[in-house]
């Protein structure tokens, strides 16, 4: 019996290419994109390893987890590692990079994310551009959870290798993702001997086989359902518009904030300030004595199905992530998700008092 998610024609390269070319205009760049068949973390990790080697000296920032990632594949490349740590409640600004750089100038690389949605922030990727530009270095950025959340111009801001992901505020796939690569990048992946090759983290492969080959013929056999998802997600995206879609993350993640400051009961904006916060997910800071994974917990009881999550790690007793992107990005979830907080928040300060009160008399 024929299935429609089955029974699939190949994917051609004359279509493989169209896609990617839909991604260049998503970006609106003019570098070359390359499609790759697996969640970010794959060409996170290949622009990394190809980039970056013995000889080079990194300025990894740190605003969250994956910056943290980064850095472990920095140095597991041989790469001199400067680390640059801001608190996770605030955004990384331009004048820190810029004394970074100033501070060591042998750096000739620099990684950042854009948006951490783990954490809540989001970077000023125009300025820091700017500045990494003046520097000379080559700039890659992760913007998997800002593509289609807010603005994003990687030609425009000095961004040499982007990656994206469509899984969140694309709302499309999670097992494929892709990444813009500058005529500067190419060079530095070329000149470094020990950039992978015949390797799936390969970006130089798929430059040889593929992009210098004219794109005419596949080196190997795309996953249809993930290709076909991501071709159905950017056309949806271009029949609204991208500011449409940008403009309605924005106005959320505004709704967000103020609904939690008007819901009172102790919770705050783990972000400090609305400028550094990310339109991608709002994070949530639980008052002091409050289980931040026991109120989710509560609330997804009560409420299945709502993009409550707690917060990873050592996190996970104190922050709550709202995670309004991609079909979420609905004024209803909101609601929804601050409403089953309330009620959350109520029961399990409830229970401590009961608890708090049982003890003292058992005394």
């Amino acid at each position: 019996m024929s299935h429609p998610f089955l029974d699939l024609a190949p994917l051609t390269a004359a279509h493989f290419a169209a896609i990617e070319q839909r991604v260049a205009r998503l970006l609106g760049t003019g570098q070359d994109v390359v499609i790759t068949q697996g969640e970010a973390l794959l060409p996170l990790e290949g622009c990394i390893r190809g980039a970056a080697g013995p000889g080079t000296t990194a300025l990894n920032v740190i605003t969250g987890p994956y910056g943290q990632t980064f850095g472990g594949w920095l140095r597991d490349c041989g790469a001199t590692v400067v680390d640059l740590a801001v608190p996770f409640h605030t955004a990384v600004t331009a004048e820190q990079i810029g004394q970074s750089l100033t501070e060591h100038p042998e750096i000739d690389f620099v990684s950042l994310v854009h948006a951490e949605a783990a954490t809540g922030n989001t970077n000023p990727v125009a300025e820091i551009g700017a500045v990494v530009r003046e520097h000379g270095a080559l700039f890659m950025l992760d913007a998997v959870a800002s593509v289609a959340a807010e603005p994003l111009l990687p030609d425009a801001w000095g961004v040499d290798l982007c990656v994206i992901g469509a899984q969140k505020a694309m709302g499309g796939p999670a097992g494929v993702s892709a990444v813009s690569v500058s005529e500067r990048a190419w060079r530095r992946m070329a000149a470094n001997p020990a950039a992978p090759r015949r390797s799936y983290l390969s970006l130089l492969d798929w430059k040889e086989r593929w992009i210098d080959a004219g794109r005419a013929a596949l080196p190997h056999a795309p996953a249809q359902l993930e290709m076909l998802a991501l071709d159905a997600c950017l056309e949806r995206i271009e029949s609204v518009g991208l500011e449409t879609v940008t403009a309605r993350h924005a106005s959320v993640a505004a709704a967000t904030r103020a609904g939690a400051l008007a819901l009172g009961r102790g919770l705050e904006p783990y972000v400090y300030e609305a400028r550094d916060a990310a339109p991608v997910a709002t994070t949530l800071r639980v008052p002091a004595g409050v289980d931040a994974s026991d109120v989710v917990a509560r609330a997804l009881a009560a409420h299945p199905g709502l993009p409550l999550v707690a917060g990873g790690g050592a996190l996970s007793k104190e922050m709550i992530r709202v995670n309004h992107y991609g079909p979420d990005a609905t004024t209803e979830t909101v609601d929804a998700c601050l409403a089953a907080l309330g009620e959350a928040l109520d029961e399990a300060t409830g229970d401590a008092m009961g608890q708090a009160l049982g003890e003292a008399a058992a005394g």
